[in-house]
Order: C-alpha cells, then sequence, then structure tokens
C-alpha cells in the first residue's frame, strides 16, 4: 500500500519576494527577448511572476503602459555620449539617433508600438535631455529645440519600425524589385516627372538616405522658426 503524501504548508514554502513595477517590468523585457512582444500580456506577466493579472494593475495601468515601460528599459541601451570629444554638436546628436534607432532595430515589434505608446522614464527622460543639449548646442532657440527632439525621436522610430521589419520580412525583396521594375518602366509621356528623376529615385543605401534624412531635419529644425515663438 503506497503511503500517503504528505501535504506541504504554506508556512513551509519559500516566500514570494514582493512585487514592484521594477521587477514586472524587468520579467516583462526577459520574455520579450525571449519570445517577441506579442507575449508580454498581463496575464502572461501574472503566469510568470505566481500572481494574478490584478495584482499587476496596482503596478501598471495596461498593456500600452507596460510596452511603454519595456522601451524604457531597453533605452538604457543607447549610448548617449558616443564619439570623441573632438566631434561636432551635429555629429554627436546623429551617433545618439543613430543609436536610438539601433536599439529599436533589434525589436521591431518594440518599434511599432512606440509610435503610439510613447515612454516616460527615467532612459526617456535622458535621451531627451541629451538632444536639447546638442541641439541647443547647435544654435537652435528654445522653441526649435523643444519642437525638435519631438521630430526627431518620430522620425528615428518609424525608421527603425519600418527598416527592422522589411528585412525580417522574406518578400521585401521581391517587393522591391517591383517597385523598381514599375519605376523603371513608366511611359515618359504619362509620367515625365517620374522618368526625370530615375535612377535617383532607387539611388543610395539605407545608411546613406539615413544620414541624409537626418541632415535635412537638423537643418529645418535650427532654420525654421517657430509659430508663435518671440524673437
Amino acid at each position: 500500500m503506497t503511503g500517503r503524501r504528505e501535504p506541504i504548508s504554506r508556512r513551509e514554502r519559500p516566500a514570494k519576494p514582493a512585487l514592484s513595477r521594477r521587477w514586472i517590468v524587468d520579467t516583462a523585457v526577459r520574455i520579450m527577448r525571449a519570445e517577441g512582444l506579442e507575449k508580454v500580456t498581463m496575464r502572461r506577466l501574472a503566469q510568470e511572476l505566481d500572481t494574478g493579472p490584478a495584482s499587476l494593475y496596482v503596478y501598471v495601468a495596461n498593456t500600452a503602459e507596460l510596452h511603454a515601460a519595456v522601451l524604457d528599459a531597453l533605452l538604457g541601451d543607447v549610448e548617449l555620449a558616443p564619439g570623441s570629444s573632438g566631434d561636432g554638436w551635429r555629429d554627436r546628436l546623429r551617433a545618439v539617433l543613430t543609436s536610438y534607432t539601433l536599439v529599436l532595430f533589434e525589436h521591431p515589434q518594440l518599434a511599432r508600438s512606440a509610435l503610439v505608446a510613447r515612454p516616460s522614464g527615467e532612459n526617456y527622460l535622458r535621451l531627451v535631455e541629451r538632444i536639447l543639449e546638442l541641439l541647443s548646442q547647435g544654435g537652435a532657440t528654445r522653441e526649435q529645440a523643444a519642437w525638435g527632439v519631438d521630430k526627431l525621436l518620430q522620425d528615428a522610430t518609424a525608421t527603425a519600425a519600418e527598416q527592422s521589419a522589411q528585412q525580417r520580412d522574406p518578400a521585401a525583396e521581391d517587393d522591391w524589385d517591383a517597385l523598381a521594375r514599375a519605376l523603371g518602366g513608366v511611359d515618359a509621356d504619362t509620367h515625365p516627372a517620374i522618368t526625370a528623376h530615375m535612377p535617383a529615385l532607387l539611388s543610395g543605401s539605407a545608411g546613406e538616405r539615413m544620414r541624409w534624412s537626418f541632415d535635412v531635419l537638423v537643418n529645418g529644425i535650427t532654420q525654421t522658426p517657430v509659430p508663435g515663438a518671440v524673437g
């Protein structure tokens, strides 16, 4: 006869650590790295943390806020002082934005989420602080820098979301080839502007276009007055 298994007293089980926002976010980052952002849900987190989903809402209001917190945690990897001390403000700013883009590039789902769910944690604040500082060094007014930081991060985020998704899409190369054939095969009589701008429409590497886009934005930010700004 098999003996009965003794029940384990709840008092003898190791105590679970107290929940905290930091622990929840760290766990969410670990799940995202291993399984993807789509697996970072309140229910999945609750299972991982051995608690009920309702307990998490004390620390995180919803999934969108959770994803924003995950993004902020990853922004700790952005290099805010890259390059050498001899680099000018423009080179340093470009390097910061490139580092930000590359962090998002590694997580395309998070990049797409970042287009609508902005972080507000300490790492994001440090990034904004650094960009404002560099724009000011470049001669941007207070208003130009304030509006410009939003535009620069918006463009970098969209670039990361688009390029990372395309790189992981097996049909992306076929789509590009189809576009090239369409642009190259237009009738000059019906599409004279397209004809006149070929092959420049398809020229340049992704890196070259990203650098050019950065210069366009920065030049525009520092040279375009903000409506309603004084002086």
